[in-house]
């Protein structure tokens, strides 16, 4: 059976009637009520309620099979994607109903990128190709515009002095980490206005996992980004909100800082101190 949407009519409640209450934010990005994904029978997330604060990095941390990955999908609609997917409950990004009737997916996906655990970049493609591969599919062909995006796109990912002298090089001939700053760049080149990361750095070693981090405080200050991680230290170091799932339910969501070192829940407190998960 084909991705369905079985929603209530949309109407948004207010952050202080979700469990848990969601640390105030003022016009936020995302904006996410009871949402509700199961895939077949499994119900992965259960009645999530939060919102995404507007340029600042917001962690989601958890065990494996909590639903993290699941709920990053379905901010930019890719379980249209997956057979026997379902979809209860309300995204806005900036207000506006992602999953509406007149929204098509492709858009939605343009404004909110996303990058994932494995860099996979087109192996045939050039290293420019694969940054502007995005822009030459919504049909811009101007070469002078191409070049401008490549470098200012290269630049946003900290690529471009490392391949500014090879841009006709396969993609596939860069070290991983440098591969994955290059998905980053190419997600970056239709210039969304949220940027997802599914274990961006898991993959790389300590020296390429930094610069990724780097990046992404870079990247904050004109991108709204949402991160899975499961590594504390690394949710401790670049995001500014955190959210702790289980089992398929959010149990927790607070600045990093109070997730950190003064949790609300017990739950919380195990995960992060490394009692469980």
């Amino acid at each position: 059976m084909p991705f369905t949407s079985n929603r209530t009519p949309a109407v948004p409640t207010p952050a202080s009637a979700a469990t848990p209450a969601a640390p105030a934010t003022a016009s936020p990005a995302l904006t996410i009520r009871n949402l509700t994904v199961s895939f077949g029978t499994n119900k992965v997330l259960k009645g999530v309620s939060l919102d995404i604060a507007a340029r600042a990095v917001t962690a989601i941390i958890g065990p494996s099979g909590c639903g993290k990955s699941t709920f990053l999908r379905a901010l930019n609609r890719l379980h249209e994607l997956v057979p026997e997917a379902r979809m209860e409950g309300d995204i806005r990004l900036f207000g506006e109903d992602i999953y509406g009737a007149a929204v098509e997916p492709v858009v939605v996906r343009r404004r909110v990128g996303m990058v994932f655990q494995k860099s996979n970049p087109f192996p045939t493609m050039s290293i420019a190709d694969n940054v502007t591969v995005g822009l030459r599919l919504n049909g811009l062909r101007n070469r002078t515009l191409l070049a401008e995006r490549t470098e200012q796109s290269l630049r946003m990912a900290a690529l471009w002095d490392e391949v500014k002298d090879r841009l006709n090089a396969p993609a596939i001939s860069l070290s991983g980490g440098q591969q994955q700053r290059l998905c980053i760049a190419r997600a970056l080149a239709v210039k969304p206005e949220v940027l997802l990361m599914d274990e961006p750095a898991s993959a790389l070693d300590p020296l390429a996992t930094a610069k990724i981090e780097d990046l992404i405080l870079e990247l904050k200050r004109d991108f709204t980004i949402v991160i899975v991680t499961h590594n504390m230290q690394q949710a401790a170091r670049i995001s500014d909100l955190t959210a702790f799932f289980y089992l398929g339910e959010l149990i927790e969501y607070n600045t990093t800082t109070k997730i950190f070192t003064n949790p609300a829940k017990k739950q919380t407190e195990d995960y992060v101190t490394g009692r469980f998960g």
